[in-house]
């Protein structure tokens, strides 16, 4: 295997678990996105991104797309982790559509793509994702009942409280993939 890091962008701590678990089953170096510095990139073979989706963007994604030409020629996964069910095609095309802005072919061809699904707890939440999920939810509220589906049933049963869809075994197929390099 080659020489692997894991950096990770976290703003309440669902992607810096996952970034965890995936450095321990690798036994890899782990840093934190703002001790992580673009030259450092030389150092390693296998870089592992993850940051939380927010509002369709991937947190801390810039290290990758402003720091490409060092990155290239190496193995890049990238991991996105949110709220929606990364097990329906339709929410993971999404993810593929708002990365297509930010990503260029090229990265998005050199990049392998992981997708896991986060936590939320809403008294942690800042008053800026508090609005946005309360807008959300009166959006859910005036859907035609029939119209919704199991993932936006789940959403509004659980505004307001702390729920974690966390699961330690979907992060097996990109350990697989790293350790196939």
């Amino acid at each position: 295997m080659t020489k692997t890091i894991v950096i990770y962008e976290s703003k309440y701590g669902s992607t810096k678990q996952y970034a965890e678990w995936i450095s321990s089953a690798l036994s890899c170096e782990i840093k934190e996105r703002k001790a992580f510095h673009a030259s450092d990139f030389q150092n390693y073979d296998t870089i592992i991104y993850g940051g939380g989706l927010y509002a369709g963007g991937v947190s801390g994604i810039s290290l990758l797309t402003k720091n490409f030409s060092l990155i290239q020629e190496k193995n890049v996964i990238l991991f996105t982790c949110g709220l929606a069910d990364p097990k329906d095609e339709k929410n993971q095309a999404h993810i593929k559509a708002c990365l297509s802005k930010v990503l260029t072919p090229k990265m998005q061809q050199s990049f392998h793509l992981f997708f896991f699904r986060g936590a939320i707890d809403y008294s942690k939440l800042t008053f800026i994702h508090k609005a946005m999920m309360a807008m959300l939810h009166r959006v859910m509220l005036k859907k035609d009942p029939s119209s919704l589906t199991d993932e936006d049933r789940q959403m509004l049963s659980t505004y307001g409280k702390k729920v974690t869809f966390l699961d330690r075994s979907s992060i097996q197929p990109l350990v697989g993939y790293v350790r196939s390099l």
